[in-house]
């Protein structure tokens, strides 16, 4: 059967030659136009109807096929084509697949090649399985046509033989929603229009559109910026010409260098450059509606930032005058005899370098014959000698003053005077007002103690002390009503009798309840003890203390108990405490180094303050040792007060300087306080309101507001509130003592035109 087929191929060579061709045109050209498939398509319709009765006759007459064949001869020669072009087709599938690579279900006349052909000429495959073409969309089988047009048809487009392509079975909606439930893959599958198949997303698939969806390179990010890799290049590697190692200066940077670096790192460090980092954000910050060219904008830039960055400019050439101009005025001018001076002197002699020439025109000026020697030395002044910029600080003057808190938030100091108290023929020395601030007492060089109603300034009594009278200190215990007063060597207690009597006669009980024992005779003192008689007592005199040295100072203690004298040239008792109630003395200090001007006790702790012509020593006087040694940074102290905290102290000195000491601060002063012109005689804290007070040689009482803070990080505020003058100068004194007192923000004062005033 296979040879008679052979034989009939051979005797129609024209029709089968034919379909070859058109296969092999097919299969070679895959950029043919859809009007040519569809051309195809149609021819191959009549073709196949013909291949269907021949192949159903034959069948049927299988054993007469020489007849048949000799019938078909007398036939037309379209049914005579077709019946061979069958047969040929059978043949060529079942023996020769490899020319023509068709199948009766599949189509791959535009994607597979000849060993895929055979594959599919023996079982029947999805003819959309596999594409391996370039191009956007090979497979469509329906043309230019909309795709809406099949939806009511079970077959989508045609085959290249005309065939239809049934649609692959859709299931309804219940198909629909258990294939979404058991599929895990359904979320990744999508349906092609064109051809109704179900296609099934990869991961680089759903990569690429997630890529997309969020707007990036459909491809990724990652292959985007890979460095060119030159294949070829054109560098070519040179050996050295020796095999040692660098030298060590190769790693190390240039002194050049490391000065550059260091330079930019302190200027860093100070703020004059600044990184890039911070530039970058003032220029994002900068307003942008400021304008960005300002022809008149000065150049602000500090001189200390454009020393790092600029060069010093060389000296402007002085302009030129009326002498250098081409027609100078006639007195520019020389005569036949200085022009003769000036050629007899030498270069250096000479008042100007030139001689003025004058000229009709400006185009008759000839070439200057000095240009180049001048240009030549000047250049060479630039490059020799040393150029320096001078940094000029601008310091507004407003800005050197601290700034200071109005003086109406200060207040109450005094600022006027109020009261003169006259009566004393000479100098007064020393004024002490009483605890209650009722009275005031006063020592003068006229040897007298007057006792003074601070309100009236009426004299209340007048004691003849029979010397002058160097201090004087009333007892700052309320409960004992007492006066120490200094005349020479002696140290006079005194019961003044003056406001309530009750206290006054307590006082006297108390200083007479002393009874001398054995043991206290038996002592040796460095003082003595003794009592007045009954006419000294009627005047108010009570108990004196002889000293061996005149007495400089007295000052109590806070109890009343205790207080200490200074004397003069003592040496060894230059200091002594006496005990009131017990009358007993003794000398602290067996061998004091420097010479001692002034003590005092502490307000509050066991603390002694002693004072020498430059320094204040601390004693504690329960351990018996030295506490702190304080460098007054003074020639000569004149006076010394603590303050009522017991935190700082006040001094004043020879040389007209004040100094204020926070002991939890330093050894040194806290600040130094130079308003006086004179020395300063005497300083003087008050005991509730922040005010303290210097009065000076020159005439004047400055008043200043020092406030202590109860916080230990704030430092005292000091501030200057109110210079009160009064006093007139007499022998080049002037003001020798200042007292505030106790309850009103009120000062007294004594000079040396005899006379205490009140300034309120």
């Amino acid at each position: 059967m296979k040879g008679e087929k052979k034989e009939m191929s051979t005797k129609v060579p024209t029709e089968s030659s034919k379909k070859k061709r058109k296969r092999d045109l097919l299969q070679d050209d895959e950029s043919n136009t859809q009007e040519e498939i569809s051309l195809f398509s149609t021819v191959n319709k009549d073709d196949e109807k013909e291949t269907d009765n021949v192949a159903a006759s034959s069948e049927e007459n299988d054993s007469n096929a020489d007849s048949d064949n000799s019938d078909n001869d007398e036939d037309s020669d379209g049914d005579e084509s077709s019946s061979q072009d069958e047969e040929y087709f059978e043949e060529s599938s079942e023996e020769d697949s490899d020319d023509s690579g068709l199948d009766e279900g599949t189509s791959q006349e535009f994607g597979n090649s000849e060993e895929n052909g055979s594959n599919s000429a023996s079982g029947k495959t999805d003819e959309y399985e596999y594409d391996s073409s370039d191009e956007e969309d090979v497979r469509n089988t329906i043309g230019n046509i909309p795709v809406q047009w099949y939806d009511d048809y079970p077959h989508i487009g045609y085959d290249v033989q005309g065939r239809k392509l049934i649609k692959p079975v859709q299931g309804d909606a219940l198909d629909e929603f258990l294939e979404k439930a058991d599929d895990p893959d359904y979320w990744r599958t999508v349906k092609n229009k064109l051809t109704g198949q179900k296609v099934r997303l990869s991961e680089e698939d759903v990569k690429q559109i997630n890529r997309i969806q969020s707007s990036t390179h459909p491809m990724g990010s990652e292959g985007l910026y890979e460095p060119w890799v030159d294949t070829f290049t054109s560098e070519v590697m040179e050996m050295p010409v020796t095999g040692r190692p660098p030298d060590k200066r190769s790693f190390i940077p240039s002194l050049w260098e490391k000065q550059r670096v260091g330079q930019m790192v302190h200027a860093l460090k100070m703020g004059w450059m600044k990184p890039r980092g911070e530039i970058r954000k003032m220029k994002q910050n900068r307003d942008l509606n400021e304008p960005s060219l300002d022809m008149w904008k000065e150049d602000n830039e500090p001189e200390i930032t454009k020393r790092y960055r600029m060069h010093i400019p060389a000296p402007k050439e002085p302009l030129p005058g009326h002498m250098e101009s081409f027609n100078p005025p006639e007195e520019y001018l020389l005569d036949e005899e200085e022009e003769a001076k000036w050629d007899s002197q030498e270069p250096e002699d000479r008042r100007f370098d030139f001689k003025p020439q004058k000229f009709e025109s400006y185009r008759s000026v000839p070439k200057y014959s000095r240009f180049i020697n001048e240009r030549f030395s000047r250049l060479l002044d630039l490059y020799l000698a040393s150029r320096q910029r001078k940094m000029k600080m601008n310091v507004n003057p407003e800005d050197l003053i601290p700034k200071r808190p109005d003086k109406k938030d200060l207040q109450p100091y005094p600022t006027k005077e109020a009261m003169v108290y006259k009566g004393h023929t000479d100098m007064v020395r020393t004024i002490s007002p009483d605890p209650s601030g009722q009275w005031l007492v006063s020592g003068s060089d006229d040897q007298t103690v007057k006792l003074w109603e601070v309100a009236t300034g009426r004299c209340m009594k007048t004691l003849d002390m029979g010397g002058k009278v160097t201090a004087v200190l009333w007892n700052p215990n309320r409960t004992v009503n007492l006066i120490a007063a200094v005349v020479g060597s002696e140290v006079i207690l005194i019961n003044p009798g003056l406001g309530d009597r009750l206290l006054c006669s307590n006082t006297d009980s108390m200083l007479e309840s002393h009874t001398e024992t054995a043991d206290d005779s038996a002592k040796k003192s460095a003082v003595t003890w003794s009592k007045y008689d009954i006419t000294e007592k009627d005047s108010g005199f009570r108990v004196k203390i002889s000293h061996s040295k005149p007495v400089i100072q007295v000052t109590w203690h806070a109890k009343g108990d205790y207080f200490a004298c200074v004397q003069q040239d003592g040496k060894s008792q230059a200091v002594l405490i006496h005990q009131l109630s017990r009358r007993q003395s003794q000398a602290p200090f067996s061998k004091p180094k420097g010479i001692v001007q002034r003590v005092m006790f502490h307000p509050v702790h066991p603390y002694f303050f002693v004072a020498t012509q430059q320094h204040i020593k601390v004693y504690n006087l329960v351990k018996q040792e030295l506490h702190k040694k304080l460098q007054a940074n003074c020639k000569y102290i004149s006076s010394l007060d603590v303050h009522h905290g017991g935190d700082n102290i006040l001094i004043g000195s020879y040389d007209s300087r004040l100094c204020w000491f926070d002991l939890d601060l330093s050894t040194k002063p806290y600040q130094t306080l130079k308003y006086h012109k004179k020395a300063v005689r005497q300083v003087a804290y008050h005991t509730q309101y922040p005010l303290f007070a210097s009065a000076s040689d020159d005439g004047s009482i400055i008043v200043s507001h020092g406030k202590v803070f109860s916080d230990q990080l704030l430092n005292p505020l000091i501030v200057t509130v109110k210079v009160l003058r009064g006093h007139k100068t007499t022998n080049h004194l002037s003001v020798l003592d200042c007292k505030f007192h106790p309850f009103q923000p009120w000062v007294f004062s004594s000079g040396a035109d005899s006379t205490i005033r009140l300034y309120v």
